[in-house]
């Protein structure tokens, strides 16, 4: 099958780029290279996810992608440095390729960053959505599927969060994005028949995970024996869901995809286990065996107390079964930090004394 993966640079694209290879599967890779981070970390994931463990020499970030592009461009693997805002372009893209399959994963991530730049999220996250479904209305695809958040529930009261809940009230720029891209997907699979799985993604984590997410904050923070910002009273909860589950839940919803018409579903992809935040950081400390360094602070705008998937709709539909508890996925997460900061120290030593 021939899929493109929006988005497939990054920390969840990254593993799903690496399981549709494994499995034998063409693979056309849009990704932007996003300064919302450091871009040397998506070569970095991009490297990893097709087990290339060669030293890249960095320089600047356009002649770094570029040379990453030549490197890695095969038979079976395509990378586009691209914008999904510039509709010309992407034509280009699906000019050349004929796609089974759209998974789009690539956006504007984060509810603290939405609330200072709406407009920005607006542009990436809703009208970059709506040039992707317009190209597939021309070119005749018929299967996709989106990347929702958890964000949508806002601070739902019913728990644990179902699919039939209602989400007419986020409380982030972000969050509105999201449930805006559910309801435009809707639009397009009753007018053009576009089949379509959205999948409310519930606090991903494990390796690879952006740098900018709470998990691996704390720990870069510990490790560099570093204050940690820690907002509120600990209380505040998520259902942490561990990124190979992530990933299983994707492709069940590939599989389903290919083998049902007629589709409009969003589906909770939680662990439906929830961790509170002090929870979380004593798990972590534990593990990285770091005694943290807190600094208290109030609770901050957009962040929402608690979330919790009920899954029992994925499970029904796609067989969507999480199987990562998250002491266990915390235990992976703290090897792959590890064995990534020593990596990276010996290519940084090695090109310094090249």
């Amino acid at each position: 099958m021939n899929y493109l993966v929006t988005g497939g640079s990054g920390f969840i694209g990254s593993h799903l780029v690496e399981k549709l290879l494994r499995e034998g599967h063409f693979v056309v890779n849009v990704d932007n290279f996003d300064s919302f981070y450091d871009y040397r970390i998506k070569i970095y994931n991009t490297l990893e996810s097709i087990g290339d463990h060669r030293v890249f020499d960095f320089h600047q970030k356009d002649s770094d992608i570029n040379k990453l592009i030549d490197r890695i461009n095969s038979d079976i693997y395509k990378i586009y440095y691209q914008d999904i805002r510039n509709f010309n372009e992407l034509r280009k893209i699906f000019e050349r390729h004929s796609f089974d399959m759209v998974i789009h994963l690539a956006a504007l991530a984060g509810v603290r960053p939405s609330i200072e730049r709406p407009l920005e999220y607006q542009q990436v996250n809703i009208q970059g959505s709506l040039h992707l479904w317009e190209l597939c209305r021309e070119f005749g695809i018929r299967k996709f599927i989106c990347a929702s958040s958890s964000s949508v529930y806002g601070n739902n009261k019913k728990v644990p969060f179902a699919e039939s809940d209602v989400v007419d009230q986020p409380i982030s720029p972000y969050a509105a994005t999201k449930k805006s891209g559910e309801i435009l997907g809707h639009v397009y699979h009753a007018l053009y028949q576009l089949d379509m799985l959205q999948l409310r993604f519930f606090t991903v984590y494990g390796p690879r995970q952006r740098p900018d997410l709470a998990i691996h904050k704390f720990a870069e923070l510990m490790w560099k024996q570093e204050k940690i910002p820690f907002y509120g009273d600990g209380t505040t909860a998520r259902d942490y869901t561990y990124i190979d589950d992530i990933i299983d839940g994707i492709m069940k919803s590939v599989e389903y995809l290919h083998h049902h018409e007629g589709v409009y579903e969003i589906l909770n992809l939680g662990e439906n286990q929830v961790v509170t935040l002090q929870e979380m950081l004593d798990t972590l400390s534990a593990t990285l065996k770091v005694h943290p360094d807190l600094q208290s602070l109030p609770l901050q705008a957009g962040d929402v107390q608690r979330t919790n998937a009920n899954i029992q709709k994925a499970k029904e539909l796609i067989g969507y079964c999480p199987k990562t508890n998250f002491q266990t996925g915390i235990k992976i997460f703290v090897e792959w930090f590890l064995s990534n900061k020593k990596n990276k120290k010996e290519t940084d030593q090695g090109g310094k004394n090249n």
